[in-house]
C-alpha cells in the first residue's frame, strides 16, 4: 500500500496477474481521497471538459487547463501514478509541438506520464515523446477527441474493418514504446484478441473483464450525476443524493438558527465587550 506505483508497476501487475485500478481526478481533495484509498493510478483526464467545465465533449480543453489540474492532483498523490491526458490539438500538428507539450505536462504539471489518443497515425509522435524520456500511455477504440468523426460516442470495433484497425493500432502503439494502452468501448471478445496481440497492459473502460485493469471517471462511479450514466459504468455510491440532502439540511438549519450552534462559535470575555461601549 505504501509503495509508489510506477510505470514498471503496471507491467509487474500484469505479469503477476494482479488487476490494475485507475480512476480520474481533477483536484487535490478528490485525488487525496482516492490515493489514500489505495488506487494504483490517477488519470487527470481531458474528460474535465465535461465533468468540471460542463461542455458536451473534451474538444475545448487546453494544455493550460491540463497543467492546472495536473498540479493539483500530483500535489495529493503519494502512492498513485499520475497520468495526464494530452488534449485535442496539443500533439496533432507536429512532432516538435507534441514533444514540447508533453514536456510541459511533466515539468509544469508534475505528471508522471502522459496519455494520448490514436493508433497507427500517431505512432511516430509517440516514439519521439518516449525518446524524450516521457512515459506514454496509448488510447484506442472510442477516442473521445474524435467524437465528431465517429458521429457520437459509439462502440467501436464491431465491423471487421474497425476491429482489424484497433488490433493494428494496439500493435503500433506497443512498437512505438507505450507502457500501457487504454481500450475504450469495444466488444469484450475483441478485447481478448487485442490482449493476445500485445504484451503491454490493457486498461479497459467499457471493454469487458479481459483487461489487465479498469479505469472509470470517478464522478460517474461515485454517482455524482442523476441524469445520465454510461452503460459501462457501475455506480458504487450515490453521492448526488447524499450531497443534496446535506445541502438541504444546511439551508434549513441556517434558517432555523440551529447552525451555527455554540460549539461552532468563538467566545470573548464580556469585560472586553463592555469596554467597547
Amino acid at each position: 500500500m505504501n509503495n509508489k506505483f510506477t510505470i514498471k508497476s503496471f507491467q509487474k501487475a500484469k505479469d503477476e496477474g494482479r488487476k490494475i485500478s485507475m480512476l480520474t481526478a481533477y483536484d487535490y481533495s478528490m485525488a487525496k481521497i482516492l490515493d489514500e484509498a489505495g488506487i494504483d493510478s490517477l488519470l487527470v483526464g481531458d474528460s474535465l471538459g465535461m465533468v468540471v467545465q460542463g461542455h458536451d465533449s473534451t474538444i475545448s480543453v487546453t494544455i493550460d487547463d491540463m497543467i492546472y489540474h495536473s498540479k493539483a492532483v500530483t500535489s495529493a498523490a503519494k502512492r498513485a501514478l499520475v497520468i495526464v491526458d494530452m488534449p485535442f490539438m496539443s500533439y496533432h500538428t507536429s512532432i516538435t509541438e507534441a514533444v514540447h507539450n508533453a514536456g510541459r505536462l511533466m515539468k509544469e504539471g508534475g505528471a508522471h506520464a502522459i496519455k494520448l489518443e490514436g493508433g497507427v497515425e500517431f505512432a511516430e509522435i509517440i516514439r519521439q515523446i518516449v525518446r524524450a524520456q516521457i512515459p506514454v500511455m496509448g488510447h484506442i477504440g472510442l477516442t473521445p477527441q474524435s467524437v465528431h468523426m465517429f458521429g457520437g460516442f459509439k462502440v467501436q470495433g464491431r465491423s471487421l474493418e474497425q476491429a482489424q484497425k484497433i488490433v493494428d493500432d494496439a500493435k503500433a502503439l506497443e512498437e512505438a514504446g507505450v507502457f500501457a494502452i487504454t481500450l475504450e468501448c469495444v466488444p469484450e471478445k475483441l478485447t481478448k484478441v487485442i490482449g493476445k496481440a500485445v504484451n503491454v497492459p490493457i486498461i479497459g473502460i467499457g471493454a469487458g473483464n479481459d483487461c489487465d485493469g479498469q479505469v472509470l471517471v470517478s464522478n460517474d462511479m461515485l454517482g455524482m450525476y442523476s441524469d445520465f450514466s454510461p452503460k459501462f459504468v457501475k455506480q458504487f455510491a450515490n453521492l448526488s443524493s447524499g450531497i443534496k440532502e446535506a445541502v438541504e439540511t444546511y439551508i434549513k438549519e441556517i434558517n432555523d438558527k440551529t447552525f451555527p450552534a455554540k460549539e461552532h462559535t468563538f467566545m470573548i470575555d464580556e469585560e472586553v465587550i463592555n469596554k467597547l461601549y
